[in-house]
């Protein structure tokens, strides 16, 4: 099995709304994806497994594996802002977050960022200790920032741009291969302009 990350297109934004529905209860609406599409800064991408067994010959012919996880961010300047990361429930726990993640950051590299940031839940412990594994810090707090009254974290990270960052970037990459192949599956692999790019 081969985990693929690649950018979102119109064709896919059914199955982004669906699985919006799975991970976030509806946060965002056939619209609001349409409206990510267009926005020049925002990078919309979509991670899916794909059976080994198909041969790059009948790789188009075959129909499109489900999607199980999204990623998107804002590049503004030189910050990216990522503004959403979310896993299948079956699939979680199970490394593709983190690899989603450090999709969403080398995107943010190549895109020429120097720093990220992100909100997320405080009671998100889960996502809390992947964030600052990867190496965000807990800059601040949003009161009720959330429909339901919560407050959000503000995580920060920094130096995107640096020697240091690119050689944590390929540990974490190197641990998260191996964690995916714990359960046979390699990747994450990233498509850039349709050409395959080990990620």
């Amino acid at each position: 099995m081969l985990a693929e990350v690649s950018p979102l297109g119109s064709q896919d934004l059914a199955d982004a709304v669906t699985l919006d529905l799975q991970i976030f209860g509806g946060w965002w609406s056939l619209q609001g994806y349409q409206q990510e599409l267009d926005r020049l800064s925002s990078i919309l991408l979509g991670l899916r497994l794909r059976s080994e067994t198909l041969s790059s010959a009948s790789h188009h012919h075959q129909s499109t594996p489900p999607l199980v996880g999204m990623g998107c961010l804002w590049c503004i300047e030189d910050e990216a802002h990522i503004t959403m990361l979310g896993i299948h429930p079956q699939y979680q726990g199970r490394g593709l977050g983190q690899g989603l993640l450090l999709s969403l950051m080398k995107w943010a590299r190549f895109e020429q960022a120097n720093r990220a940031t992100l909100e997320v839940r405080v009671t998100n412990h889960s996502a809390v200790r992947l964030y600052q594994k990867l190496g965000f810090q807990i800059a601040g707090q949003r009161p009720r920032y959330y429909d339901n009254g919560e407050d959000a974290l503000i995580l920060w990270q920094g130096n995107l741009q640096t020697p240091q960052f690119q050689q944590s970037l390929e540990g974490w990459q190197q641990e998260t291969k191996h964690r995916l192949g714990t359960w046979g599956c390699q990747g994450p692999q990233i498509l850039w302009n349709d050409e395959n790019s080990s990620a």
